[in-house]
């Protein structure tokens, strides 16, 4: 792990996380099949309701460790909801792995070209960011600090 945190910073780590977000909120609202973009489906306004969890982490996060501040019970929480969220990242990945598939059921349909590219691109992105995610958490334990809140008052100085 120390080797890939040489090459992917936390800081790198943070920004590609941000992308990866804000092209899968866009793609959300795309349809495949139709190569068209909803705006008007409440189903597709989930996923980036969901990432702006995410975002308020990675900005705790990117604060927490330019600041070198020890973590608090804020952050936890925070972190906590963004492990059921990971859930929903898990079901993003099969829901696209469904869609690419279905090529073979809608064969005699017409499909867009752009089908199968944009669907292979949200089905990687959907799989690079529980990744992002994990080595998020992994950078938060590494440079911020693990939670203990047990001993969190002797830990604090007022005077620094």
């Amino acid at each position: 792990m120390n080797t890939i945190s040489k090459i992917i910073t936390w800081k790198r780590n943070i920004l590609a996380s941000m992308a990866v977000l804000l092209v899968l909120i866009v793609l959300s609202f795309y349809g495949v099949y139709t190569n068209k973009f909803y705006f008007l489906k409440p189903d597709n306004y989930i996923f980036p309701i969901l990432s702006m969890v995410h975002f308020l982490y990675l900005y705790v996060v990117w604060f927490k460790i330019s600041e070198e501040e020890l973590p608090d019970p804020k952050m936890r929480n925070i972190e906590y909801v963004l492990y059921a969220i990971m859930i929903v990242y898990v079901f993003k990945i099969y829901d696209s792995m469904t869609v690419l598939n279905s090529i073979t059921e809608y064969g005699e349909h017409v499909i867009p070209a752009t089908f199968k590219p944009v669907a292979t691109v949200t089905l990687v992105l959907y799989s690079i960011l529980p990744i992002l995610t994990i080595y998020t958490f992994w950078l938060r334990k590494r440079y911020v600090g693990i939670y203990n809140f047990e001993n969190y008052n002797d830990n604090l100085n007022i005077w620094q």
